[in-house]
C-alpha cells in the first residue's frame, strides 16, 4: 500500500514538473536536459522504490531539481549569455572545404562520424558540402552547396531539373589517417593504384583527413589544414 501511495504522489508531481519545463522530443535534449532527467528519473525510482527514504525527502529532493530545471529554463530565454552557457553554443566542423579539427576534438567526434550524420542527410559527396555545424542538442546539421541543393516546384517549372546531376556513390578509402582495404575493393582500386597516386601528389596517408572516390574516378581529398583537391 506505501509503495502504491509514494508511486501515485511521485507521478503527480513529475507530471506537473512534465507541464512547468515544457515539451521537449528526446533527440533534442542538450546535454544540461539530458543531467537533468536523469536526475529526476533517479529521485523518483529511488523514492518509490526504497522503503528507508522518506517519502518527504523524495517530494523536496524533486522540487528542487524541478525548481532548477524551470528556472534555468527561464533564464534561457531571457538571457543569451545564461543559454550558452546552460546548453552550449553550435560548432562548425567543416567548412570552406575542410575539417576544423580544434572543433572536432572539442566536440569529441572523429571524421569518420561526421561523413555518417552527412550520409544520413543525404549527402554522400563532400564536394557538394557548404559547412556541418554540431547543435548544441547533438545533432550535426549539414547546409549543401547552392548547385546541390534539392530541386523544388519551381525549379522542376524552370526547367532547372534539367541541370541537376544524379548523385554518384563515394567510397571513403582513407579516413582520419586510416587506409579501408574494403572500400578499396569496392572502388576497385588496388594498394598498387592507392601507391602510385599518393607518390604522384607527394602524399601520405597518415597526413590525410579523407580520400574517396566516385563510380566516375572522381577523387575527393582532403588534409588537415589544407583545401580539396
Amino acid at each position: 500500500m506505501e509503495t502504491l501511495t509514494r508511486s501515485v504522489v511521485m507521478f503527480i508531481l513529475l507530471f506537473i514538473l512534465v507541464k512547468l519545463l515544457g515539451k521537449k522530443q528526446i533527440k533534442s535534449l542538450t546535454l544540461y536536459d539530458y543531467v537533468l532527467s536523469i536526475t529526476i528519473g533517479s529521485i523518483v525510482a529511488d523514492t518509490i522504490i526504497s522503503i528507508d527514504t522518506p517519502l518527504i525527502n523524495g517530494i523536496i529532493a524533486l522540487s528542487i531539481f524541478g525548481l532548477i530545471g524551470y528556472i534555468s529554463s527561464i533564464l534561457s530565454c531571457h538571457n543569451h549569455n545564461i543559454e550558452e552557457i546552460v546548453d552550449g553554443e553550435p560548432l562548425i566542423l567543416f567548412e570552406n572545404n575542410n575539417f576544423l579539427y580544434d572543433n572536432l576534438e572539442t566536440a569529441k567526434l572523429s571524421v569518420a562520424k561526421v561523413l555518417e550524420h552527412c550520409r544520413l542527410k543525404g549527402c554522400f559527396d563532400l564536394s557538394n558540402l557548404e559547412c556541418a555545424i554540431l547543435e548544441p542538442s547533438g545533432d550535426i546539421s549539414i547546409l549543401l552547396k547552392g548547385t546541390s541543393q534539392p530541386i523544388t516546384s519551381n525549379d522542376l517549372k524552370s526547367n532547372i531539373k534539367k541541370q541537376s546531376k544524379k548523385q554518384e556513390l563515394n567510397y571513403n578509402i582513407i579516413v582520419d589517417g586510416e587506409l579501408n582495404i574494403e572500400e578499396l575493393k569496392n572502388a576497385k582500386k588496388t594498394k598498387t593504384w592507392l601507391n602510385n597516386y599518393l607518390k604522384d601528389n607527394k602524399k601520405k596517408i597518415e597526413n590525410i583527413t579523407l580520400l574517396s572516390i566516385d563510380n566516375n574516378d572522381k577523387i575527393t581529398l582532403f588534409e588537415k589544414n589544407t583545401k580539396s583537391k
